[in-house]
């Protein structure tokens, strides 16, 4: 498969760590010097769906193809408005499509996954053009009292649409059964025919010093094996896209692969970690940049709860865009 289409979404209401200062024991330098992170787009009266719609149809007429021609929506969300249907079911008609729909829950590597799955589709033979989207609303699932956690996450959606192409060079997954690093719960209804539930607090819980040394070494050894996959070397990678979740993780994966300073593009000061949207979202910022051209080689990492991890090598095939933006507000570089 190859990309042949890119969009986003952002919600309107931006959300500044000055204002996390009314609300939390926190500042702005405490948060910009651990994490990275100056400001996020939190959704305020919009929904997941909504961001999925807007990020799809971006992509979609980027691409020059209908929702018609689709033959598959693939849609990554750690949770949707709904807990059913699905996300991907939720926007299809509004996309003008008919076609499959399946929404993908694995945390912050989705859009890895996704790749990984619409590739295998197309292979196959089953399926020619796929949607792929990842939705998040990360915001409504934080404990904002929380201050190690809440002032992580921000709301968006990223989509790409695929079809047939020699673009996925290679693929790399893995999963490690840690739910105690990393995990999210809610809280459900009772059941009259079950026993009382011991109380848990809704929200995000992580353990941040064994996330940041899993992340590390899992997003460096699933770069290296995705490279020798693919028989080119990091060091040849035109792009090294990581995910967005914390700066200091960021470069310490820079760092333990020896990538020349300047290929490691970021958007975290602007978006906070926005899970499964965050690679599509720097490929995006990337792209409107004119900083991608044909034949580039993006080397791409994710990881997120469960464990899971995955990384891939793509080659680029897309023209610059007719018109491109300064990328010294929407990226830096490492």
């Amino acid at each position: 498969m190859k990309i042949l289409g890119i969009g986003c979404a952002l919600p309107p209401q931006v959300v500044i760590n000055n204002q996390l200062e009314q609300i939390l024991d926190t500042s702005d330098e405490w948060i910009q010097s651990r994490t990275g992170i100056r400001e996020r787009h939190i959704l305020s009266g919009g929904t997941v769906a909504g961001l999925a719609l807007e990020a799809g149809q971006e992509a979609l007429q980027d691409s020059g193809l209908t929702g018609a021609d689709l033959d598959m929506i693939l849609v990554t969300t750690a949770q949707g408005d709904d807990l059913f249907p699905s996300v991907s079911c939720t926007i299809q008609q509004d996309l003008g499509a008919n076609c499959p729909c399946m929404d993908l829950h694995v945390a912050c590597a989705g859009f890895i996954y996704a790749l990984d799955t619409a590739d295998a589709y197309i292979k196959s033979g089953k399926a020619s053009h796929i949607l792929i989207v990842s939705a998040e609303g990360l915001s409504r699932l934080s404990d904002w009292s929380d201050r190690s956690t809440c002032v992580l996450f921000g709301d968006a959606a990223g989509a790409v649409v695929v079809g047939p192409g020699e673009g996925l060079l290679s693929c790399q997954l893995s999963a490690l059964s840690r739910r105690d690093i990393l995990f999210g719960t809610y809280t459900g209804l009772p059941c009259p025919f079950s026993p009382p539930e011991e109380k848990v607090a809704a929200g995000i819980r992580m353990e941040g010093q064994e996330v940041f040394k899993f992340a590390v070494g899992i997003s460096a050894a699933d770069l290296l094996k995705a490279a020798d996959k693919a028989d080119i070397p990091i060091a040849q990678m035109d792009w090294v896209l990581l995910h967005q979740a914390n700066r200091r993780i960021i470069d310490a994966v820079s760092r333990r692969l020896g990538v020349t300073p300047g290929r490691v593009p970021s958007n975290i000061h602007r978006l906070g970690n926005t899970s499964s949207a965050s690679i599509p979202l720097l490929m995006y910022d990337l792209y409107h940049a004119g900083l991608l051209e044909p034949g580039h080689v993006l080397a791409l990492s994710g990881f997120g709860s469960g464990m899971v991890s995955g990384a891939c090598i793509l080659r680029w095939d897309k023209p610059k865009p007719s018109q491109v933006k300064d990328p010294v507000h929407s990226l830096h570089f490492t």
